[in-house]
């Protein structure tokens, strides 16, 4: 691992020209050894001393951080300020922790005042509270630095020295074929009722570890890493207990940020559905809803890993096509029989099939469009889905293509790069 660290001096850790550079030497030195790179960060901006070849020297920070991306992991710590170029760092890391005395933005409290009339302190705009719930930045939050960098210690656990290798395996004494009976539980059969998606995933990896990244932003969504027989893998899931486990702007930006960082250092990404679909909403669409939507489609579409989708209950419309479906290329899309797979709910649908229908009548054709069209055998039927599983079977099911997907390699397209939406 290459470390590059800020380190306090006059004018409040401003960073100088000299700075930028170390950072980008550091940055270089990473690339060529193919070595993780960690950043430690506590900086006040640019250094006004200097004038603009501070700028640039933060500039070519960026530019060697940008070089790194997807090649090689970059994480940070932030333990003070971020504030302007060093704040725009930050958001070139991979996964960034931040501790309690850390602020970061770009704009500083003076400035929003000015423009805007509305007064924030330094924890409000930019804290790591701030950041954890409102923004994303920060994935993880930690008591300290030393806690941030056992953190991030953690995280470089899962994923390989860069992406020319593959995630090291560690050995289980947890069985790969251990039956889960507790999961048919675990998700209640009322297609409304509550449950912690998280009790799902601890059951069927190994030992009942995640480990968890952005849990305090867009929580309807839950990103985490895990292991399963020994292998690294990244786990997408809609979470029921907020939001019903609908899709919003930062949730599909959320996750599409996930699967191409699991795309990029090779983690096999296993996605758990039970959605209703996508929240609705004037300032979501105005917001750019169907961009952001978009994004979370193109990044399980332009991934390659190992793709497993596991539809636990509700898999209705947009929603559930954008959570891996196999419409987007997974390599296997297996089933609960609780599973629900349709355009829309059994109500939603009759409302629109027989407006002008009374309540009885509604009522039996609700119950018939149930039988016929929201469990999941229509959808194997026609090739939608691959099987339909007990959920006593889940681990050894998915444990057992994981290993047979471990020796599939796919051809990449030559082109510059995507130009997909953000």
């Amino acid at each position: 691992m290459i470390m590059a660290r800020s380190v306090p001096g006059p004018r409040r850790s401003a960073m100088s020209y000299a700075d930028g550079v170390n950072i980008a030497e550091a940055a270089r030195h990473a690339l060529e050894a193919r070595l993780p790179l960690m950043l430690v960060v506590a900086s006040s901006g640019a250094d006004v001393t200097e004038g603009i070849a501070a700028l640039h020297g933060w500039g070519r920070a960026a530019l060697a951080l940008s070089g790194c991306s997807g090649i090689v992991p970059v994480l940070a710590a932030v333990t003070g300020p971020a504030i302007s170029g060093p704040a725009l760092l930050l958001g070139l890391a991979d996964v960034v922790a931040m501790t309690p005395t850390s602020f970061a933005f770009v704009s500083g409290p003076d400035m929003v005042v000015e423009f805007t009339g509305i007064r924030l302190g330094l924890e409000e705009l930019g804290g790591a509270t701030a950041h954890a719930t409102r923004s994303g930045l920060a994935a993880l939050l930690a008591p300290d630095e030393a806690d941030a960098m056992e953190l991030l210690g953690e995280v470089l656990g899962f994923l390989p020295d860069s992406t020319d290798s593959l995630p090291p395996t560690l050995d289980t004494d947890d069985p790969p074929y251990r039956q889960t009976p507790e999961l048919a539980a675990l998700v209640p059969s009322s297609p409304t009722a509550s449950y912690d998606v998280r009790e799902v995933a601890r059951a069927f990896v190994d030992d009942g570890d995640i480990f968890e990244l952005r849990a305090g932003w867009a929580p309807q969504l839950v990103t985490a890493l895990a292991r399963l027989a020994g292998n690294p893998v990244g786990i997408v899931a809609n979470q029921p207990r907020s939001l019903a486990g609908t899709l919003d702007i930062a949730a599909s930006q959320k996750g599409a940020r996930f699967v191409r960082f699991c795309d990029a250092f090779n983690l096999p990404i296993l996605t758990l559905v039970d959605t209703p679909g996508f929240l609705p909403g004037k300032t979501l669409e105005w917001r750019g809803m169907i961009r952001h939507g978009a994004e979370l489609a193109f990044a399980y579409a332009e991934a390659t890993v190992p793709r497993i989708c596991l539809v636990m209950r509700k898999a209705y419309g947009g929603a559930y096509i954008v959570m891996d479906s196999k419409g987007l290329g997974n390599d296997l899309c297996v089933a609960w029989p609780t599973a629900e797979v349709a355009v829309m709910g059994a109500e939603g649908a009759v409302q629109i099939l027989a407006r002008e229908s009374g309540p009885e009548e509604r009522a039996r054709l609700q119950a018939e469009y149930e039988r016929a069209f929201l469990g999941p055998w229509k959808a194997a039927e026609r090739g939608f889905v691959d099987a339909v599983i007990d959920p006593a079977e889940t681990r050894s099911v998915l444990a057992a293509y994981l290993s047979m997907l471990s020796t599939r390699r796919e051809a990449l397209r030559l082109r510059k790069h995507d130009s997909g939406p953000m």
